[in-house]
């Protein structure tokens, strides 16, 4: 059983999906100013949702994950689990998800749902055997769960607060990708997928990652301005967390050599998105008891 277990976490990437979940439920209770139990239903929707892509994904990819050592142990590769087990496991996933977001939330959530796992298995996942820039119109995919949470929680799609929120989760994953790409370029290039090092030199491609980092940052400072947070102390946290992350991509632009950083800078790009959602999170509960207001 427990074995089990581990392989459906690998194969869901649990903490991938539990990620998009997060900022679904973030953006809920920001549109809802406050949590409510009709959070379950469009939360648990995402988590299936995401769930299932991601086994998706792995299937689809399955030769591929065979070639690289990074992903060779992964369940369909290393042989613990049978590509049709894991196909019809994903389809279950996906349709309970959709199912509930259907029933569950609005026709809006479930259509943008439904976008997302079109746009990500059958443009994102074909794309990136074509061209390293494929995280840029694939990164949308990550935009989407926040839109999702958004109008689940009463908001609506064209509100400029949601847009601004989904474009930071935008924007914060071509860096990620991208450093991946850096730290794993060659393994990349075995599974057939090209690689930035074809493309720039190591010069130029630090530089540009430090670009994408240093607007990932700014970007929080934005948030503000659409009066998403009221809390003064969620805003500072949110100005000090984006301020942080400058100061990484600075000592990454200027570590030697760059590859000492990578993984420092990597860990700095994901506690910053964890710490703006915990900002969101927090945020509506200090205005309800008026803490720091």
């Amino acid at each position: 059983m427990r074995q089990w277990a581990n392989i459906l976490l690998e194969l869901t990437k649990f903490r991938i999906s539990l990620f998009a979940t997060l900022s679904s439920s973030v953006s809920f209770m920001l549109a809802n100013q406050g949590i409510s139990r009709e959070i379950i239903l469009p939360t648990a929707g995402v988590f299936f949702l995401a769930c299932g892509s991601c086994a998706l994904n792995q299937y689809q990819e399955r030769k591929s994950d065979r070639l690289m050592e990074r992903t060779q142990g992964r369940p369909i590769p290393s042989k613990r689990l049978n590509p049709r087990t894991a196909l019809k496991i994903s389809l279950s996933l996906l349709s309970l998800g959709a199912l509930i977001l259907l029933l569950g939330t609005n026709a809006i959530a479930f259509g943008l749902g439904a976008f997302a796992i079109f746009w990500y298995h059958a443009i994102y996942t074909p794309l990136k055997r074509r061209t390293p820039f494929a995280v840029i119109p694939g990164a949308l995919v990550g935009a989407i769960p926040p839109m999702i949470g958004w109008v689940s929680g009463g908001g609506h799609l064209h509100d400029p607060q949601v847009l601004a929120i989904s474009f930071l989760f935008y924007i914060w994953q071509a860096p990620h990708f991208w450093i991946l790409l850096f730290n794993f370029g060659s393994d990349y290039e075995k599974g057939g997928f090209p690689s930035l090092d074809r493309v720039f030199t190591q010069a130029q491609f630090r530089r540009i990652l430090f670009l994408w980092i240093f607007a990932t940052g700014v970007t929080c400072f934005m948030i503000p301005l659409f009066g998403i947070l009221k809390s003064p102390l969620m805003i500072g946290g949110l100005f000090g967390i984006g301020g942080w992350l400058l100061w990484k991509a600075y000592r990454f632009l200027r570590g030697q050599p760059p590859e000492s950083h990578v993984q420092s800078i990597f860990k700095a790009v994901n506690i910053y998105v964890l710490w703006v959602m915990v900002c969101f999170g927090l945020d509506p509960f200090f205005r309800a008891f008026r803490i720091f207001t």
